[in-house]
């Protein structure tokens, strides 16, 4: 019998060397023996790809043939699988990922964005190929979230996802939490820290955690990922006032990805909540992730740890050329190709659930009972109203909370009570979740 460094080694194609690229190649170097022995097979580096061959990346190319062109890894004889690290929806990454599949060889991807916005596509070729796509490095970095969601959780039908989604997020919610700062102040130390980018739309507005709630909502629900179905808003617009009172509340706020299956069809959707302190994910601090699913069986499941990073997500990466190397990779969401559908996405104006409104009025006789009236008629039920401070004349902050209602009838609420003369700006809405399916 063959021990596993006589067995052929599995050799791996890597186009894109940036954080996560170096640190793949450094791990599948330095610990071989350990990944051989995991792997059943050596795993060896053959060939590369990247933009620049004179930049310094910290890690030893000789032996190793490098592409200019990272589609000629597809057609290189001596790749076995194409690792996929240089990001983008359109030109290369994707025209390699046809390419590989097209060779049948397997392909491993941290490529959110592309599978967020381009599974309908991937998915003839996936039929038409013997190969397969491994992405657990697409969402939550080193989290195991795809394997626990599609392989731990396989035998439960999933009822709802949540998740904390983007480290840059859950950092600057949490300093602002910690020291009472407000948004921009807390943006600016992210950027230092390396947390945000000098451009920190793609985090802060939402958009990096809509694509990976639209890929776990694939796995779970056994769709085409969807980004358009998701109603995303980010967090530019919570400040420190709404942290302030969210914890005389008794709440934290968190951005939260979540998908719910109903009736109706699927509810996504990407924006800040209220959660009690009292639940898991209020604790998760700093610029970790969190993924939170609820299956039939299996029940409430939780999985917590370093959601960005070059080694954190380049861990991802090896798990998924591992399970390459025997055979394990599983099909892309879950099922045969030919089996996902299209989502049936749900109204998300017909979502049930109590909110988180803050006023900045007037301190005026009949402010609060013009408030009250606008909320009758639409039916909505007040669980508790906070004034702080008593000023006449002069602009207050006015926190209510209401039971639970539908999400359009807090829509025309807002409209509405914006359109009152004491009323000095919108007023500011969030759902408050207390994470039960």
């Amino acid at each position: 019998m063959k021990n596993d460094k006589d067995k052929a080694p599995l050799r791996i194609g890597i186009a894109g060397l940036g954080n996560v690229g170096a640190a793949a190649f450094s791990l599948l170097k330095g610990n071989a023996a350990l990944l051989a022995a995991r792997a059943g097979r050596p795993l060896a580096v053959t060939a590369v790809s990247a933009r620049d061959r004179k930049r310094a990346r910290g890690i030893d190319l000789s032996g190793v043939t490098w592409h200019d062109d990272p589609v000629a890894l597809a057609a290189d004889k001596n790749v076995d699988v194409v690792v996929e690290l240089m990001g983008g929806t359109q030109g290369a990454a994707f025209d390699l990922l046809r390419a590989a599949l097209a060779a049948g060889k397997p392909v491993v991807t941290a490529n959110k964005a592309l599978l967020a916005a381009r599974s309908a596509d991937l998915l003839p070729l996936l039929k038409a190929s013997s190969a397969g796509i491994a992405f657990e490095a697409a969402v939550a970095g080193g989290i195991p979230a795809i394997k626990g969601l599609r392989e731990g959780l396989a035998a439960n039908d999933i009822h709802a996802i949540y998740g904390i989604l983007n480290g840059t997020c859950n950092f600057i919610l949490s300093e602002m939490t910690a020291t009472g700062r407000d948004f921009d102040a807390v943006l600016k130390e992210a950027q230092s820290l390396g947390y945000a980018e000098a451009d920190p739309a793609f985090d802060i507005d939402g958009i990096d955690a809509a694509h990976k709630l639209a890929i776990l909502s694939g796995i779970a629900f056994g769709c085409v990922p969807d980004t358009a179905s998701v109603s995303t808003q980010g967090i530019r617009g919570v400040s420190a006032l709404d942290i302030a009172f969210a914890g005389e509340l008794g709440f934290c706020i968190k951005l939260l990805g979540i998908a719910r299956k109903t009736a109706a069809g699927i509810v996504q959707s990407v924006e800040p909540c209220l959660v009690p302190k009292n639940t898991p994910v209020a604790a998760i601090g700093g610029a970790l992730n969190a993924v939170y699913a609820d299956g039939d069986y299996a029940g409430k499941i939780l999985f917590v740890g370093a959601g960005a990073g070059g080694r954190a997500t380049a861990s991802a990466v090896v798990a998924d050329i591992i399970d390459v190397a025997r055979g394990a990779v599983r099909p892309f969401l879950g099922i045969a190709a030919e089996d996902v559908r299209k989502i049936t996405p749900a109204d998300i104006r017909q979502r049930v659930g109590s909110y988180y409104l803050r006023l900045n009025v007037l301190d005026k006789p009949g402010v609060i009972a013009d408030v009250s009236a606008i909320l009758r008629d639409l039916q909505i039920s007040l669980e508790s109203v906070l004034q702080r401070g008593r000023d006449p004349g002069q602009p207050v902050q006015v926190i209510l909370t209401t039971h639970d209602t539908r999400e359009q009838a807090i829509r025309d609420a807002v409209g509405r009570i914006a359109a009152l003369p004491a009323v000095l700006e919108p007023p500011h809405r969030m759902r408050i979740e207390a994470f039960e399916a």
